[in-house]
């Protein structure tokens, strides 16, 4: 009796997984949609729906009004877990992204436009091959959220002892400095979960310019707080 009791929860609670997996599905290729070819999207919806039947099996319908409500955030916070296991900045690697976008700045500056990896490379006198992981790396990290973004690199240590009211006054400060269309590009990228190429779209502005933009605000939110 108790037996098949058990095994009728199970049958329940794995049915309710199965009801939101085209939704765990959807999540992870709007994720992928923003991330280098690189990640598998195949990998990012088994750990989504691997945190799905976890989340299925312990759901207490008279804690939580709605399942989907309940597990979105932990299926999408699965998601960033396994992208930051992939450990894709070493630290000498996070020393070339800082160079890298600072050489892009200036070559931005002269040219008007972005460098080539090959480029890069001669300015930095560093291998393409280098330059072109690094660069990878570096996109990967644009899709956490800001106070991931913000602890990559030397100044994390300083940055991780900042309590959240603070930096949410500095992300304000920073942004009010920023005209309203260069607000709009972050408020759709962080907040809408648009790729570059949709708010390139959307507000006809290149991709290279949005992903420029989003630099300069990252850069100047870890200037305004003295890293």
């Amino acid at each position: 009796m108790i037996s098949a009791y058990k095994q009728d929860l199970k049958h329940k609670e794995d049915e309710l997984a199965i009801q939101y997996l085209p939704a765990v599905r959807a999540m992870a290729f709007r994720l992928k949609e923003r991330l280098p070819s690189s990640v598998d999207y195949m990998d990012l919806s088994a750990i989504g729906t691997e945190e799905l039947i976890k989340l299925a099996r312990r759901y207490d319908e008279a804690l939580n009004d709605s399942f989907w409500g309940y597990a979105k955030k932990r299926v999408y916070g699965a998601m960033l877990d396994y992208l930051r296991s992939l450990d894709v900045l070493s630290r000498s690697s996070r020393k070339l992204v800082k160079a890298i976008d600072y050489a892009v700045e200036d070559y931005r500056a002269i040219h008007d436009e972005e460098p080539s990896d090959e480029e890069l490379s001669e300015i930095l006198g560093e291998s393409v091959e280098k330059i072109h992981e690094a660069r990878i790396a570096s996109s990967i990290y644009t899709v956490m959220p800001l106070q991931d973004q913000l602890q990559v690199g030397d100044d994390g240590a300083m940055l991780a002892n900042i309590e959240k009211e603070e930096l949410i006054d500095v992300i304000k400060t920073v942004l009010d400095g920023y005209n309203e269309r260069e607000q709009l590009i972050i408020q759709l990228y962080y907040f809408e979960e648009l790729s570059l190429k949709e708010i390139s779209d959307v507000l006809s502005i290149t991709e290279s310019r949005i992903s420029q933009i989003h630099k300069s605000v990252i850069h100047k939110i870890k200037e305004s707080v003295g890293a």
